[in-house]
């Protein structure tokens, strides 16, 4: 069990102790399964007075939290704080140094030190691999693949040929970069499949979900951009282009060559048409379809997404409809009754 005492922890996220900074932390916990030596975080004053009645031993809220009978570490941004020490106090995971037996390992492998290579993993030929790179059971790379240092490739991870990856990309399990792109044409009768040549780059500190896909660019190259974060069972097409420091949740669909700005969100289950361009923060909410270029800082939502005020009034109007149909209905029946005793 890791434990760092409260001084220690506030010097981590650059916080302020209210209370002994020699009380031992645990563990980290949400407010309602808190137990004793955990700490807690209060991003509100709600939140705050039921941390305080909680198990914790200490909890970490905003300045303006006044003194109280439990410990504090009074920062800017609590929720970061506490992201911060879940990291200090979590275990870390063993992580075996050199190649396993198992493995398979190509011609004309670079590598930097810290290389780890689990069992049973594929590694082709002309691959370079960064420094301290954690390459899990089960994973294939395929040639000339260039990966960063600091990189983590979960259990049946597949890089397939000519992609590169940036320094400290995590990938999580059952993802595929560098698949062929979705791309036929109508030859008579056939579906004659166009070759996908181009490649796969991923920029540094970008976090792959398990199970998406990114598939490789017919030319050129599709890219994923520096810090970007996308979640479970995402797809993206050929030559997209996302940009940096997105957010891209789960069950979302790019169609082909798409362009995407920085500092982005798009919601769940969402899916964006083919050769749209999507402005610099933007948000796209959840079950969104896209199906024209949207601009800087727009929020849109709906099948088809329009500017997400708008859709908040439509689905407020469809509401009402059952209403109105009643209403109609009703001055129908009088409309008729008065026409009767007009032609009567």
């Amino acid at each position: 069990m890791i434990r760092k005492s409260l001084g220690e922890l506030a010097a981590l996220v650059g916080g302020e102790v209210v209370g002994d900074p020699a009380i031992e932390v645990s563990g980290a916990a949400d407010i309602a399964d808190a137990c004793e030596g955990d700490i807690v975080f209060a991003e509100s004053p709600k939140h705050l007075t039921h941390a305080l009645k909680s198990a914790a031993v200490a909890v970490i809220a905003r300045p303006e939290a006044l003194n109280s009978h439990k410990p504090l570490i009074r920062t800017a941004n609590p929720r970061l704080a506490f992201a911060k020490v879940l990291g200090a106090l979590a275990p870390s995971s063993e992580r075996p140094l050199g190649i396993h037996p198992t493995a398979s390992v190509g011609s004309n492998l670079q590598s930097g030190d810290g290389l780890s290579v689990g069992s049973n993993a594929f590694i082709g030929d002309d691959v370079s691999l960064g420094s301290d790179v954690w390459i899990h059971p089960l994973v294939y790379i395929g040639n000339n693949v260039r990966i960063g240092s600091g990189c983590v490739l979960h259990p049946s991870v597949s890089i397939l040929d000519n992609v590169t990856i940036g320094d400290n990309v995590i990938i999580h399990a059952g993802a595929v970069v560098g698949s062929d792109g979705f791309g036929y044409t109508l030859a008579g009768t056939e579906h004659f499949k166009i070759p996908q040549v181009g490649t796969v780059v991923i920029g540094d500190d970008v976090e792959i979900g398990a199970n998406v896909t990114i598939d490789r660019a017919r030319t050129g190259k599709t890219v994923i951009g520096r810090g970007t974060k996308i979640d479970n069972l995402v797809h993206i097409a050929h030559n997209v282009a996302l940009g940096r420091h997105c957010i891209i949740t789960g069950q979302v669909g790019f169609a082909g060559s798409t362009r995407v700005g920085d500092y982005c969100v798009v919601a769940a289950q969402s899916g964006i048409a083919d050769h749209l361009k999507i402005g610099h923060q933007v948000t796209i909410g959840a079950k969104s379809g896209v199906m024209r270029d949207i601009p800087d800082g727009a929020k849109v939502l709906g099948i088809p997404a329009v500017p997400d005020q708008q859709a908040k009034r439509q689905i407020i109007a469809a509401q009402h409809l059952p209403e109105l149909l009643r209403r109609m209905r009703e001055l129908e029946k009088q409309v008729e009754q008065l026409q009767a005793k007009v032609n009567g």
